[in-house]
């Protein structure tokens, strides 16, 4: 069942937008898969397409988030300059140990997340984006929880990315079991 306010695109004062899912999300993401392939795929175990872009049927920022999997963070270093090379602008682990971030586009278009493929960054990606995936009351539910963060931390992206780590909380333990 579609949300009822999927067709909506929601634009809070600060740039937080929410706009209505689209399959390009899902064929940008083959693109830089495809592309991130013929730069490093010999040095890496996986490449995902994560996030709420990776969601059919739910309002996202219209970032697509990749996820690429790694043996070894010191190892990954290899890959920088070639992903450099794909236009995406690498940002170091941005916040979070163990991980290299880069950006691609202006305005952004692309964020890739590299990490190890036993971090627990690398699981819970896979694990909430795969529960939303087959639980449809779910990923609605983070649908409403977002356009109301949105709304509430129109001018902090920090707050509204905060806001959301419980429900994520939740379903990676549900996920779990």
């Amino acid at each position: 069942m579609r949300s009822p306010h999927a067709s909506r695109s929601t634009r809070p004062a600060d740039g937080i937008r929410l706009v209505s899912w689209t399959p390009a999300w899902a064929e940008r993401f083959r693109a830089e898969r495809a592309e991130l392939e013929r730069a490093v795929g010999d040095r890496v175990l996986a490449i995902e397409h994560i996030g709420s872009t990776s969601i059919p049927g739910i309002r996202a920022k219209p970032v697509v988030d990749i996820c690429v999997a790694v043996e070894s963070f010191e190892a990954a270093r290899a890959t920088l300059q070639p992903i450099e090379a794909l236009a995406y602008v690498y940002r170091g682990e941005h916040g979070i140990a163990g991980r290299h971030f880069f950006q691609k586009g202006d305005p952004r278009e692309v964020n890739l997340h590299m990490v190890e493929i036993t971090s627990e960054e690398w699981q819970r990606h896979i694990v909430f984006r795969d529960y939303l995936r087959g639980h449809r009351d779910a990923a609605l539910e983070y649908e409403a929880l977002k356009q109301e963060l949105a709304e509430l931390h129109a001018s902090d992206i920090e707050a509204y990315a905060a806001a959301k780590t419980p429900f994520v909380r939740k379903i990676i333990a549900l996920a779990r079991g």
